[in-house]
């Protein structure tokens, strides 16, 4: 399982007047685990967009438990459990600062080639910082 953690404060501007984090804001947390996840790999959305690859998400799942609130620092730790192919699926934890569990979630993206706009494999640059 490839993993990667990356923390964020809370920002008033994410949250609702009872200082709750608006549900809204988990998909742009998740976001942020998946960056940092390629980022950890060595490898960048930007890098990938310039070689032709888009990643749009298909499928985005969250499973609230605990409320984060306003000035929190959140950890988002993103997990890879499978070989990407067309498809990358991502699972998320969120933790607060007391390792409380917020909440979980799960992503899939599909590789696609952004000139046809067609499904493609994973690229195999990914795979190779991957060790598949």
């Amino acid at each position: 399982m490839k993993k990667s953690s990356t923390k964020t404060r809370v920002r008033y501007s994410e949250t609702d007047q009872m200082g709750v984090v608006y549900h809204g804001n988990y998909a742009q947390f998740f976001e942020m685990g998946r960056t940092e996840w390629l980022r950890s790999l060595g490898v960048t959305y930007k890098d990938m967009e310039l070689s032709g690859i888009m990643l749009p998400v298909i499928s985005l799942k969250c499973n609230f438990i605990k409320s984060a609130l306003y000035d929190d620092v959140l950890t988002i730790t993103t997990f890879l459990k499978k070989k990407p192919m067309v498809k990358i699926e991502f699972d998320y934890e969120i933790k607060n600062q007391n390792e409380e569990l917020v909440c979980t979630g799960n992503s899939v993206l599909a590789f696609m080639n952004s000139k046809s706009m067609k499904p493609t494999k994973c690229p195999d640059y990914l795979l190779k910082s991957l060790d598949f």
